[in-house]
């Protein structure tokens, strides 16, 4: 069957994963160091790890979790709790310990892969997620407990009896909270697999469609849309994913050499620091076909520099957790070197989403007017885990979700972001909520008061502030605030610096005016975003 039609016929990705087994069993899905996983393999394995959950009393509906870097058996263990409706979450390993234990403990996880690296973290916070039952040990030497081969193993490869649908959650991922709690943003199949629609109509844009002997390096980590949403796509297209634990420009360029790359995903500060790599010049790119990239936009300079070195077609992508990954993109053909007023944009919507940009009360803005950007379509999350309020609010009764970024279309249907509703900061790729840094700064003993805002970053793009009065009669240094947000915050979410001033601003309700604080950093900028 072709994967069009496998496709247009599917009732969850496992379906398609079976199908891919049963016609081309031998193709490699995932590649990892000196282990190849096929589609049959996959297939066997994933029922097993089926029929294991489901053993240990796992029902559908019920989460599963896993901390730790990037693995296929990862992928392996996602579509095995797929097989029986159980919903993977992946926890961001990068988290402060208080942080990962919230997400455990909100998910209401009873089971718990852990990777290499990461049963300390585990053991420590087990005590703050109450419902955790079992931890099995992907790779993990450092892991006493049970290994996950062997309880994979030991149970049978018949495809489980649970019937799953397109309706049926299938992942949970944790995006920081303007509240400084994460919310978990539920994705069903139906939304995975959205792209389908396209494919059925014959919609979908040349960089989007499968095509046998594709290779991607899947280099984004798997606790976001970004990795994850890569890895399912590949299952869903046939292909092989070469699977890197973490991103390493030097690994990077060893397997774009030795697997013939033809696909990466990567933010613009991973682009950048490949371009940066003394081996860039003497690697053969001529089988890279597409570099996507998204989470922030990309400097110029950059862009052309990336296209001189890589010689490949460049995809912008624009979309969110909530959207399960892309829902606008900015084609290859509208990547020049000498620059365009469209690679200011982020492109145009995919076929089957629709974009509008609404004020405060949600009436629909004319063309050219900035206000906040609103999405409606089947790849829109069905809701947040256990958080019927934040539902709400970002999803109105008619399916629209409202984006939090600000910015316009114009009158051909281009999108062009302005600005951000949030106040979010996106360093590296990575979304930082001033609420949690600015939590997690309070908590020091000298802070009176504080904000957090984000600044140009040539590195990252962008980078965290802190604005912190301190008490009277204390005295507070840099190092020392930053030090104490380590230890309850993620490193990438801590201030890079530290500008300690008499008081903040704020209007007269006593609103902290970030733009104030922030105008100073971005002049001569033409956008707030960097």
């Amino acid at each position: 069957m072709a994967i069009e039609a496998a496709l247009a016929e599917a009732g969850s990705f496992c379906d398609i994963v079976r199908e891919h087994a049963q016609e081309r069993g031998d193709t490699p899905a995932f590649t990892y160091g000196e282990e190849t996983i096929t589609f049959a393999e996959l297939d066997e394995n994933s029922n097993r790890v089926a029929n294991a959950l489901a053993a240990f009393g796992v029902k559908k509906g019920e989460r599963v979790a896993f901390l730790g870097k990037n693995h296929p058996l990862y992928f392996e263990a996602l579509l095995g709790a797929a097989k029986i409706g159980a919903v993977m979450t992946p926890v961001n390993w990068r988290l402060a310990a208080p942080e990962v234990a919230y997400i455990l403990d909100n998910c209401c996880a009873r089971v718990v892969f852990v990777g290499e690296g990461f049963a300390d973290v585990l053991a420590r916070v087990r005590g703050q997620a109450p419902d955790v039952e079992q931890v099995i040990g992907i790779d993990a030497p450092d892991h006493a407990g049970t290994d996950y081969r062997i309880w994979r193993d030991g149970f049978p490869a018949r495809p489980p009896a649970t019937r799953v649908g397109l309706e049926d959650d299938a992942l949970q991922l944790y995006t920081s909270g303007t509240t400084g709690r994460p919310k978990g943003a539920v994705m069903t199949h139906g939304s995975i697999l959205s792209s389908r629609d396209a494919v059925g109509q014959g919609e979908m844009r040349s960089w989007q469609e499968p095509v046998e002997g594709d290779v991607t390096l899947l280099a984004m980590p798997c606790f976001h849309i970004s990795g994850t949403g890569t890895g399912i796509g590949t299952m869903v297209a046939g292909s092989n994913s070469i699977v890197l634990p973490e991103y390493d420009p030097t690994k990077a360029l060893e397997l774009i050499e030795n697997y013939n790359i033809s696909k990466i995903f990567l933010v613009p500060a991973a682009i950048q620091i490949l371009l940066n790599h003394p081996r860039v010049k003497e690697v053969d790119f001529s089988r890279l076909k597409y570099v996507t990239y998204g989470a922030s936009p990309i400097p110029l300079e950059l862009m052309r520099e990336a296209m001189e070195v890589l010689g490949c077609g460049f995809v912008q992508m624009y979309g969110m957790t909530e959207t399960s990954g892309t829902i606008v993109a900015l084609d290859p053909e509208h990547h020049v070197p000498e620059g365009s007023p469209r690679m200011r944009s982020v492109g145009t919507p995919l076929p089957g989403v629709e974009v509008k940009i609404i004020d405060e009360e949600g009436n629909t803005l004319p063309a050219s007017t900035v206000g906040e950007i609103a999405t409606r379509s089947s790849k829109n999350m069905s809701r947040y885990w256990n958080n019927p309020e934040a539902t709400a609010e970002t999803i109105d009764e008619d399916g629209w979700l409202r984006t939090g970024d600000a910015g316009y279309l114009d009158e051909d249907g281009y999108l062009y972001i302005h600005d951000r509703v949030k106040d979010m900061i996106i360093s590296g790729g990575e979304n930082v909520y001033p609420a949690e840094v600015e939590n997690a700064l309070y908590a020091h003993p000298k802070v009176a008061d504080v904000a957090v805002i984000g600044i140009p970053s040539e590195k990252w793009g962008e980078e965290v502030k802190a604005c912190v009065v301190v008490k009277a009669g204390e005295e507070l240094t840099e190092s020392e605030l930053i030090q104490h947000a380590r230890e309850h915050i993620a490193g990438y979410k801590c201030p890079k610096s530290v500008d300690f001033i008499e008081a903040l601003p704020r209007n007269p309700s006593g609103k902290i005016l970030r733009r104030e604080l922030r105008a100073p950093y971005w002049e001569g900028k033409d956008r707030a975003v960097n």
